[in-house]
């Protein structure tokens, strides 16, 4: 297992973390797979502590279990967990979009329409790492001018639930209608109607949502 190279201080606890989740969301770190802090030190080029402080944070945020004998699993992708989330971070994208169309500027409309393209890129090329990162900084537009922090805080702890399952079935995904529901987005924050912008941001998650949970009642994936 080789996830990142030697790295280096300050911050080795957050680097740790860091990478550890962007392997786990990624799904290099599959659901269920088993971890140990030693192996994880080592390959990181770090003391243990690091890596316990950063998988104690994974734990809380639902990424990781603790098992007998220093070892650490991956959690399984629970369904009902991430259509609650998707509901969470539809509300709180919404109220974004909300407080950011006010002020928001032509330069921040063009970067959403920047990330909007790069997005139906990434979708028509079936890169799934891309495809993320172009969705994240549409949205994050909006995160931005809005001005408050504490929604990218709060956002922070539970977009992993819902990026997760997103790598995970992005093969069967039909994507491509989040490229129009953006745009409609991106009209409706240029038009200042911050109503309609921020009821087509959350149903653009909730819409997303829908997709990748779908009707089932299963409990893990």
């Amino acid at each position: 297992m080789k996830i990142i190279k030697t790295i280096a201080r300050p911050a080795l606890r957050d680097q740790v973390y860091d990478s550890l989740k962007k392997a786990i969301i990624t799904l290099e770190l599959e659901p269920g797979q088993r971890i140990m802090d030693k192996d994880l030190a080592v390959e990181f080029g770090v003391s243990r502590t690091p890596v316990r402080e950063a998988l104690k944070r994974l734990e809380d945020e639902g990424l990781v279990e603790s098992l007998p004998g220093s070892q650490t699993r991956i959690t399984q992708i629970d369904l009902e967990e991430a259509k609650n989330a998707f509901t969470v971070v539809a509300a709180l994208h919404s109220l974004a979009a909300r407080l950011a169309v006010p002020s928001i500027s032509e330069e921040d409309i063009h970067l959403m329409e920047d990330s909007n393209a790069r997005l139906k890129k990434a979708l028509e090329n079936k890169d799934v790492v891309s495809a993320v990162e172009a969705d994240d900084e549409f949205h994050g537009v909006l995160l931005s001018v809005s001005g408050n922090q504490e929604i990218g805080l709060a956002l922070e702890r539970i977009m992993s639930k819902v990026r997760r399952l997103e790598f995970s079935k992005f093969s069967s995904l039909d994507a491509m209608k989040s490229i129009e529901e953006h745009q409609k987005i991106i009209e409706a924050c240029r038009s200042k109607n911050l109503n309609i912008a921020s009821s087509l941001v959350e149903e653009n998650w909730l819409s997303l949502g829908r997709l990748l949970v779908g009707d089932t009642n299963a409990n893990e994936y």
